[in-house]
């Protein structure tokens, strides 16, 4: 993907989530990967722990990057957390190389899972 259409359709999805959230910032990578996570978790309750929050973000990368065969989902535990099994090692080198790779898959997620 281009980086202008890249960052264009990231900011088209940025804007979707603030405005079904009603909130006045417009939510990050790392706030999208937690809502992300809530929603692969599938039980969502009022207040998650730290470690939790990085639990579901954790989720999150994991469903996003199975898109493109890196991980596979491997079932839930008795709590009812997702786990995946790593099928390839993840190579993209640098923070904004990943940003990027992870931007696009939320925007495939999101056109797909979310606002079809």
């Amino acid at each position: 993907m281009e980086d202008w259409q890249l960052e264009f359709e990231w900011l088209e999805v940025r804007h979707k989530v603030q405005a079904i959230m009603k909130q006045e910032a417009l939510p990050d990578l790392n706030i999208i990967l937690l809502l992300i996570g809530i929603q692969e978790y599938g039980m969502p309750k009022a207040n998650f722990t730290k470690e939790e929050k990085q639990d579901l973000m954790h989720i999150a990368v994991c469903r996003l990057l199975s898109i493109d065969g890196y991980y596979e989902f491997e079932g839930r535990d008795g709590d009812g957390w997702p786990h995946w099994k790593i099928l390839k090692p993840f190579t993209h080198k640098g923070q904004e190389e990943q940003e990027n790779m992870l931007k696009e898959k939320v925007i495939q997620y999101f056109k797909n899972e979310v606002f079809v």
